[in-house]
């Protein structure tokens, strides 16, 4: 993609971005600095052997009322108030074990996936989604294991497809013999939205929360479900959607690229970049954020 001609030509309002989206449309390959796209989320020979353990735990653990008591627990955001920064600071004491792709610290992840956005010249909102996408790994500080808190996504209280990862590590989860949750549409009705379904729990739903009152609604699916790839990666789940979701769906499907291929090992320069970052938080969000 040649991303002279659209450099950062403003759009005018969100339709006029829909119309445009098909030739701005991320190219993979030239996100992808570090290694080919194929290469990206191995999960056959990941280069860290924690990924699989990560997954095995994530995958029994993950029950219906595990992430009832979660959402009780962690959506009254009372634990702590912080800046973004201060924030940020506790992050980059963090690598995911989820992730085959880095071990960078997750500023440098989130700064990486900003910039790449910002190179292809999208709204200011949607570069704001690059650096806050992963934001509620914070919860790992209120001592979350990881298993509870990153990694792929997927519903609960239904049956379990096997369009997520490893669906074999299902079988040591309580819900896949329990029958009020192992069919196919569950404790849902048919296409009855992802609104109104219970994901499995992590930093999606925690900070797309922690958000909602302050980005366009296509920033906010970015937030809640770029972590589904079962739905926006792989089709599963279209029994459970909605006209909208199925709208919605290419707004995610722009965001993942910019989060799965922009991971390189080279760490971007925070000192040149801040001016820029605190510039574009300080125009959408408050000066603190509670946790």
């Amino acid at each position: 993609m040649n991303n002279e001609k659209f450099e950062a030509v403003p759009l005018g309002n969100l339709d006029e971005w829909e119309d445009d989206l098909l030739r701005r449309y991320p190219d993979p390959d030239a996100i992808a600095t570090a290694k080919a796209t194929d290469e990206y989320r191995n999960y056959e020979t990941p280069a860290r052997d924690t990924v699989k353990e990560f997954y095995r735990l994530n995958h029994k653990h993950q029950t219906f009322d595990f992430v009832l008591q979660k959402r009780n627990e962690f959506l009254q955001f009372n634990k702590r108030e912080m800046t973004v920064w201060e924030a940020f600071d506790f992050l980059n004491q963090l690598v995911d074990d989820s992730d085959p792709d880095t071990d960078l610290d997750q500023m440098q992840h989130l700064l990486q996936t900003s910039e790449a956005i910002r190179r292809d010249g999208h709204p200011d909102w949607m570069v704001l989604v690059g650096l806050m996408h992963d934001m509620g790994k914070v919860l790992c500080l209120f001592g979350e294991p990881q298993w509870a808190v990153v990694g792929d996504t997927f519903p609960v209280g239904c049956a379990f497809s096997d369009k997520v990862i490893f669906p074999e590590f299902f079988s040591q989860n309580p819900d896949n013999t329990n029958t009020a949750y192992n069919s196919k549409f569950g404790v849902y009705e048919p296409n009855c939205g992802l609104r109104n379904i219970n994901m499995s729990w992590g930093h999606d739903e925690y900070v797309y929360q922690m958000l909602k009152d302050y980005l366009p609604e296509e920033g906010l699916y970015m937030l809640r479900y770029h972590s589904f790839y079962a739905w926006h990666r792989e089709g599963g789940y279209d029994h459970l959607l909605d006209d909208h979701d199925r709208k919605m769906l290419k707004w995610v499907q722009l965001f993942n690229p910019y989060d799965l291929y922009s991971k390189n090992p080279e760490p971007p320069d925070w000192t040149k970049l801040r001016p820029y970052y605190e510039d574009l938080v300080s125009k959408y969000l408050p000066s603190t954020l509670k946790f």
